[in-house]
């Protein structure tokens, strides 16, 4: 069976359009983003998401749900005319929203209306999510806190590879970084860290220059090409020089 042609070459910007809001300043420290996807399908089309750290809540198709942190890539079958709304919390902030370990809903989708009320809002704009998220918002939590910045140290430095270095950089034992992550993030901290650095991957290929694959690995810490190439699998559902079409 072929490739669809509609995932290769950014061919999927002709069916989709996304956009992103800034939450209100009040929500900033809990809220990263607002998103909104819409597409127009006239076949089912395979959409490959691959996943970050983060909680959202989706308003669509007639629906809310809270989607816990995937630990792997997800595939969503788009037909005919849709459109969702969602909003993206900081990686380490939902723990207050959620009243429990964050672990408990990692790869599970919940009804929205387990976490908040049933009042959910109906009208899909940004003024109108401020307003229900201001309604629901958590008392200040400092170890939330120390999870957003633990999560922020690995996006920002290129460097951090490896578990035992960002314990040391928190001052915490490996055991309470594990125990912070698992009820803060919902996911370990070693499958952050190599989220991360996946990351850059994906922005060298979206730069359209030649990727010396071995001397990539080595650059995010990974032993060997093979480790590289199953984790970027793991994650991506395929490898890196197939992955590399869809640019």
């Amino acid at each position: 069976m072929g490739r669809d042609i509609r995932e290769l070459a950014s061919a999927w910007s002709r069916y989709q359009r996304h956009a992103f809001h800034d939450p209100s300043p009040a929500l900033a420290p809990w809220v990263e983003r607002y998103w909104e996807a819409r597409w127009d399908y006239a076949e089912p089309y395979r959409q490959k998401i691959v996943p970050y750290p983060n909680v959202h809540l989706s308003f669509g198709a007639g629906r809310a749900d809270v989607s816990g942190v995937c630990s792997g890539y997800q595939i969503k079958v788009l037909e005919g005319r849709g459109h969702v709304f969602g909003v993206a919390f900081r990686p380490g902030c939902f723990r207050p929203f959620l009243g429990a370990s964050v672990s408990m809903i990692t790869d599970r989708v919940v009804p929205a209306t387990e976490v908040f009320s049933t009042d959910l809002p109906t009208v899909l704009d940004v003024p109108t999510m401020d307003a229900f998220l201001l309604k629901h918002l958590p008392d200040d939590d400092a170890r939330a806190r120390q999870a957003v910045a633990a999560v922020e140290l690995i996006a920002k430095d290129k460097g951090m590879t490896r578990v035992e270095r960002l314990a040391g950089e928190l001052g915490l034992s490996m055991r309470a970084l594990q125990r912070l992550f698992a009820e803060y993030v919902g996911i370990g901290p070693k499958w952050v860290i190599r989220r991360y650095r996946l990351h850059e991957v994906t922005t060298r290929m979206a730069a359209d220059r030649p990727i010396n694959w071995a001397a990539l690995a080595a650059d995010l810490g990974y032993a060997d090409q093979g480790h590289f190439i199953r984790d970027f699998k793991n994650i991506f559902g395929e490898p890196p020089t197939w992955y590399a079409h869809r640019y």
